[in-house]
């Protein structure tokens, strides 16, 4: 070091560290600080040997953390010294001084460019460290191309070009936008043929920063990197040097397994077998020995083949080996590899193939809960949540049951929560999910939230057979001597509503019911106290014959808490007297409690806008793909008091509809219509003729929007307009002054259309940010995750995002952080809630500032006219009854369609079924036509069967007559629109230019009925 003899500096660092404390050192340092800038005032009398001396001085006391607001001139300046010593303090002080934007970098530019292109390695070393660590812009625009130029060069040492492409890549990830790396993708296979493992490795770093920005430019490169890693995997051609502990270059092969996985699948067969090979190779050498360092290195090497494995979708065979080499790795003593195999295993949920394999470590996994770090129990009860199915979920409940009772208090309440949310989705029977809430309410009272036990009642108020069992369970509990307030409260609401149900049993009589609950009052909160009261009111009103002595005992209650100081408790004291007073009318007055409608569970709500780690995120996304038990339905709301709903004149009935939980390919069965949802219309007693359909139909004018009920004007963001022929901006609503630098990568209407087909994807991606959706439609209600990921090593700041909805979409979009980390993903729901039928458009307005690239895009949302249906197959008696009932327009439309591309029957039906209109085969006798049918859901409206026809001409297949008729004429008119719009924009195969006279139809082949889907979904 170029320190070596200096004994002013020597001195200088001694003392200071002989001070006895922080005063002393401040005074020492400002006493040093004060000479050196009197010596540089003089800069002409110093000799290089004290210029240097001093700036290390100063790198000294800066790296102890104080200000040094002066003498970068004379650390920039030894830069341009002709020697080795100055010139390398100078470097290194300049790096730890000055950041990128200082205004003194801007002096040293061509001497360090000057080093760059010149022939002194050490020197060119020297600038190339120093760049990578400012990386500044305009270092980026006038060093990127010679630093390039020097990676690429064949005269230069192994030394030097590693440096120049980690050089390289710190410049490409500040800057981005500035190094020009078009063209790279030949140069990056040229470099990965580089012998030397030095420059290879840095290499490889480069080309995971291009790949993960744009991976299709790069695809020569992907034979190359299973070539390394074969050459690694074997040991060939390895110099000792690169060898860790008998591993050849375990970082080599991390950064090349990396890299692989921003690629999405590898077609070439014998590429294929070849890396499975290498990753068989690995996973087969792997092994926890009892050195630390081998252990580090050969895991590190074993985990991103295991994510390797996962993102190529291996074989089930190779899957298996994975889960058993990680169900030995939960099963050692070093924590470290426990952590990470429970981690792993957790990831791995997400291959659909392997969870039966993971099952078989279940009691491995649940002796980690009582891991003394609380890092591996964490892992491990995310494991449990995400395994647990119908099949194992009663072990797993009980197991978390007995866990909780000696569990750390900073675990209870996630612990708490995730037995509630697996004992709500798979439970066997009602009853057991009553025991297990019950159960976690007596253990662990005050971590369990409002939401757990409001959904217990919810289910013992919307199944009948399951209230006096409730009823019987929580007076066991209220009889206890200790008893927490949470069951107070839900033994209030559950006794109060179904006690007389156990009046004939011994010991539940109302009397000795209230004094049960009474007893409970003086121990419990004012907020507990009115759900008290209210189970007094409801006590009394059930006691038949009425009983006078507890009609004092509650009244006096009443009476004493009048004069509440609590507002809630004084109204409801005065309110219920004044009921009791009443006598008969108090049973209408405080009649059951009605049922409650059907609703997505807020616990599992909860779990999913919760911000967890990666391993976390995998569980929740598994628990939305697995299928819940049937044990709890929430039953369908019933009219109070016996009574009907009114149906008017002409309006279509109401219709059994099929599960509301809908899949992509969705294959519901029958459903006959529901005589308690509405009145079925009559029949026309005439005898069907060989087309009914036809006799039916009659003369229908081709009808426009009817009337002033349908908003005939087009939004600038309605339908989906244009087809894939058609320009990226019908994905992107068109801004005036949007004027963005940074290009989309990849085809946004093509994204958009396929999402309005499938409920994930990706919706917007460029080289910073890619916007992906994960939606889930219920009826009217539409659920959707908004994953917003940050593909760079810095920071998006000033992200916004704004909703603009249109007049029939009411939507709430959680709060958007204003900063995604770096490599960070962050989750936004998105609640939508269907109005009226539409087909304008959700637009959402993202911004966000990368550098200083100012990013605006407006984006449609794909809340589709189409997400809000709901197929259903109607038989042929109803489907008739109800197609007569409708008298023509404005309910029933017809309009012959033209222009559209040919396709054959089935496939046309293909098409409507990914719409969610499911084809009724058998109905139309005539074998060119279709009919299908389907169930619109909105928040003004119950629901509503549309039923379609489609007539079609064998000789002329570019044009069909559709029929649609619905109880609504809005909604006839949308959805025939909404139909219209899809054949005609239809994306067509790709064809050879032709000339203007000849325009040839493109023909799909008759034995592929989806191909117009794979078209759409591509």
């Amino acid at each position: 070091m170029s320190m070596h003899g200096m004994r002013g500096l020597s001195v200088f660092i001694s003392e200071i560290r002989n001070c006895q404390n922080k005063e002393q050192e401040r005074l020492r340092i400002d006493k040093e600080l004060g000479n050196v800038r009197n010596r540089f005032k003089n800069e002409k009398g110093l000799t290089p040997y004290e210029k240097k001396k001093y700036v290390w001085k100063m790198l000294y006391i800066y790296m102890l953390g104080y200000d040094v607001d002066f003498g970068h001139m004379e650390a920039v300046s030894l830069i341009s010294a002709p020697k080795y010593p100055e010139k390398q303090v100078g470097y290194i002080v300049t790096s730890c001084l000055l950041n990128e934007n200082h205004d003194f970098l801007r002096l040293a530019i061509n001497t360090v460019r000057n080093d760059i292109i010149g022939r002194n390695e050490t020197f060119q070393c020297l600038a190339l460290t120093m760049v990578g660590n400012i990386g500044g812009r305009e270092f980026a625009e006038s060093l990127a191309p010679d630093v390039q130029k020097l990676l690429l060069s064949s005269s230069c040492r192994p030394l030097v070009r590693k440096k120049a492409a980690l050089c390289l890549l710190r410049l490409y990830r500040k800057n981005p936008d500035i190094v020009n790396v078009d063209g790279w993708a030949d140069r990056m296979a040229q470099l990965l043929d580089e012998r030397d493992l030095g420059v290879l490795t840095s290499s490889m770093s480069l080309l995971v920063a291009l790949a993960s920005n744009n991976h299709e430019v790069y695809w020569s490169c992907l034979p190359k990197c299973v070539k390394i890693l074969e050459r690694l995997a074997r040991n060939q051609d390895v110099p000792q040097e690169y060898t860790y502990y008998g591993i050849p270059s375990p970082w080599l092969q991390v950064k090349t397994m990396r890299a692989l996985q921003y690629f999405p699948t590898i077609e070439d067969p014998n590429t294929r077998r070849t890396l499975f090979e290498v990753l068989q190779r690995i996973l087969m050498g792997t092994d926890v020995v009892k050195n630390v360092n081998k252990n580090n290195a050969s895991h590190a090497v074993l985990f991103e083949a295991l994510a390797l494995v996962m993102h190529l979708d291996a074989e089930k065979e190779m899957m298996s080996q994975c889960v058993a080499l990680l169900g030995k790795f939960i099963a050692v003593r070093e924590p470290n590899i426990r952590y990470l195999g429970l981690e792993n295993m957790t990831r791995m949920l997400m291959v659909t193939d392997v969870q039966e394999i993971i099952k078989r470590h279940q009691a491995q996994i649940i002796t980690s809960l009582k891991d003394p770090d609380v890092s591996i129990r964490r892992r491990a009860l995310d494991l449990l949540y995400g395994m647990c199915d119908v099949t194992n979920a009663k072990d797993i409940v009980e197991e978390l049951l007995q866990y909780l009772s000696s569990a750390d208090f900073t675990m209870r309440e996630e612990l708490s929560l995730k037995a509630a949310i697996l004992a709500e989705k798979f439970a066997p029977d009602l009853s057991w999910y009553v025991d297990v809430i019950l159960q976690l309410i007596d253990k662990a009272g005050d971590f369990i939230s409002d939401d757990i036990w409001f959904r217990v009642v919810q289910f013992v108020t919307n199944n009948d057979d399951l209230q006096p069992y409730a009823a019987a369970k929580v007076k066991e509990y209220l009889d206890k001597s200790a008893v927490h307030e949470t069951m107070v409260k839900v033994s209030a609401y559950i006794l109060g509503e179904y006690s007389h149900l156990l009046a004939r049993r011994p010991g539940c009589s109302p009397k000795e019911i209230f004094s049960l609950l009474h007893e409970k009052l003086p121990t419990v909160s004012t907020t507990t106290i009115p759900i008290l009261l209210s189970a007094y009111a409801k006590i009394l009103m059930h006691t038949q014959p009425p009983d006078q002595e507890l009609q004092s005992q509650i009244w006096s209650i009443f009476n004493k808490y009048e004069s509440c100081i609590d507002a809630e408790i004084q109204q409801r004291a005065v309110e219920y007297l004044a009921l009791c007073q009443r006598g008969a009318a108090l049973m209408d007055i405080l009649a059951e409690m009605p049922k409650f409608p059907e609703r997505k569970s807020s616990l599992i709500k909860r779990t999913e806008y919760s911000e967890g780690d990666t391993a976390e995120q995998s569980a929740i996304k598994l628990r939305a793909q697995q299928q819940t038990s049937n044990a709890l339905v929430v039953t369908d709301q019933h009219p109070a008091n016996g009574a009907t709903s009114p149906v008017p004149v002409g309006q279509l009935s109401l219709v059994k509809v099929p599960s509301m939980i809908t899949t992509e390919n969705d294959t519901s069965t029958d459903h006959p219509l529901s005589q308690q949802n509405g009145a079925l219309s009559n029949v026309d007693p005439q005898p069907p003729s060989a087309d009914l359909l036809s006799d039916i139909l009659g003369p229908l004018a081709i009808e426009g929007p009817p009337g002033a009920t349908v908003q005939s004007e087009h939004n600038a963001v309605s339908g989906l307009e244009g087809g894939s022929d058609a320009a990226d901006g019908s994905a992107i609503v068109p801004v005036d002054e949007q004027t963005n630098t940074v290009q989309p990568i990849g085809n946004i209407a093509e994204r958009f259309h396929a999402l309005c087909l499938k409920d994930s994807g990706v919706l917007y991606e460029d080289p910073y940010i890619q916007i992906g959706i994960k939606a889930e439609w219920r009826g009217h209600h539409g659920r959707l995750v908004l994953f917003l990921g940050n593909k760079n090593t810095a920071p998006l700041v000033s992200v916004q995002a704004i909703i603009l909805p249109p007049a029939h979409l009411k939507v709430e979009l959680s709060l958007v952080p204003d900063t995604i980390p770096p490599r960070a993903q962050v989750q936004c729901p998105l609640e939508v809630v269907n109005l009226r039928p539409s087909r304008d458009m959700a637009v959402l307005d993202f911004s966000y500032k990368f550098g200083t690239n100012m990013v605006n895009v407006k984006l449609r949302l794909p809340a589709t006219l189409n997400k809000f249906l709901q197929p259903i197959q109607v038989p042929a008696e109803e489907f008739f009854s109800q197609w007569r009932s409708l008298s023509g327009p404005p309910l029933k439309l017809q309009e012959v369609i033209r222009g559209i591309r040919p396709m054959p029957l089935p496939e046309m039906a293909n098409l409507l079924n990914s719409f969610r209109i499911m084809n009724c085969p058998g109905l139309d006798p005539n074998p060119n036509n279709l009919v299908a049918s389907t169930t619109f859901y909105s928040e003004s409206r119950p629901a509503m069967l549309c039923l379609v026809r489609i007539e079609t001409d064998p000789a002329d297949r570019t044009q069909l007559r559709m029929t649609l008729a619905s109880g609504d004429p809005t909604l006839t008119f949308e959805l025939k629109e909404f139909i219209k719009e899809q054949l005609i924009s239809i994306p067509t195969a790709p064809r050879s230019p032709a000339p203007p006279a000849a325009q040839p139809t493109p023909q799909i082949p008759p034995n592929d009925p989806a191909a117009i889907l794979a078209g759409l979904l591509s």
